[in-house]
């Protein structure tokens, strides 16, 4: 973990590209993160935000078995770490190198009304991030395998804006989060290429080749 530095403050709080905020340069830290390198522990005490600049995030519980499910992925422009807890559920990991912005929550009241409208924009995200667990735990509990896959990879190129796609995570990561195991993604993966629905030219790069197949699979 390295530090990096800031950029100026900006005068006023706004939406970058990706709709995520913009301004909280003016009041974070930016840190680099080797890949696989934690970012916050499980049960740790949530008094900071973070946002993705660079790279990606993993988020992930262990179990009292061993067992590890992951929570999310987040890309740049993610916030990662709002809880409505003291504490945060989920670990934090970097995918790959990456750039985190750390902001620490107790700074936003010092900040006036620009620190009152970073904190509207983080129930923004924060309901965002509620939308998102409902969505994969409906994933998980009604979703056959092949939808399950068909609708991570459909999400993973809504999330980068296109329909040609360099996963951050392996196959073991997704299997984590989907509920199955390594072998069926690998399986159900092997099933949309023979389909002509995409095509894998290497394990983390994929292409859509049938859009609309593919949304034809997955159950709303």
């Amino acid at each position: 973990m390295t530090f990096a530095a800031t950029r100026p403050a900006p005068s006023d709080a706004r939406l970058d590209a990706t709709g995520a905020i913009d301004d909280f340069g003016a009041i974070g830290v930016r840190m680099v993160f080797a890949g696989g390198e934690e970012i916050y522990a499980q049960d740790e005490e949530a008094c900071m935000i973070y946002r993705v600049i660079r790279g990606a995030v993993r988020t992930t519980r262990l179990l009292s078995d061993g067992r590890r499910q992951i929570g999310d992925f987040y890309y740049p422009g993610d916030l990662v770490g709002l809880e409505s807890g003291a504490a945060h559920r989920f670990s934090a990991e970097a995918l790959g190198d990456c750039e985190i912005l750390v902001i620490k929550k107790s700074t936003l009241a010092l900040y006036g009304e620009d620190g009152a409208r970073l904190e509207r924009l983080m129930w923004a995200a924060t309901s965002r991030e509620l939308e998102r667990t409902q969505e994969h735990l409906m994933l998980l509990g009604r979703k056959t395998a092949s939808e399950k896959v068909a609708s991570f990879l459909l999400d993973m190129a809504r999330r980068v804006r296109g329909d040609q796609v360099q996963l951050p995570m392996g196959r073991q990561d997704m299997a984590d989060y989907l509920g199955l195991t390594i072998e069926t993604v690998s399986r159900m993966v092997t099933q949309l290429q023979s389909a002509g629905l995409v095509r894998f030219d290497s394990c983390r790069r994929f292409q859509i080749r049938n859009r609309a197949g593919l949304e034809d699979m997955v159950v709303a």
